[in-house]
């Protein structure tokens, strides 16, 4: 099953949040707390952490292994924990209607 962003929703990269979190991310700080993207849809705003804009991005017909796999070249998590987030967080984007499969 491949993953695809809804293209109805609108949606922007907040480049001075996604500098700051990687530069916390260089020095072991938490930055899950710091939004990096927002995505508009159906009256709705959602703001994604650096790892779930990162998941966002990659929404363009990737299958979640893929996913799994191009992020474990950027973060340093175990693989397991990452594929339970990158589950969870598709699974959310899902329910709300902000991504699809194929």
């Amino acid at each position: 099953m491949k993953i695809f962003r809804n293209p109805d929703v609108m949606w922007r990269e907040e480049d001075e949040f996604r500098d700051q979190a990687y530069k916390g991310l260089e020095t072991g700080e938490d930055v899950a707390e710091i939004g990096t993207s927002i995505l508009l849809h159906s009256g709705k705003m959602h703001s994604l952490n650096i790892l779930g804009t990162e998941i966002w991005k990659l929404c363009d017909g990737n299958t979640p292994e893929d996913i799994v796999s191009r992020l474990r070249e950027s973060f340093d998590v175990a693989e397991d924990v990452l594929r339970e987030d990158v589950s969870e967080f598709l699974q959310n984007m899902k329910e709300e209607g902000l991504v699809y499969e194929e």
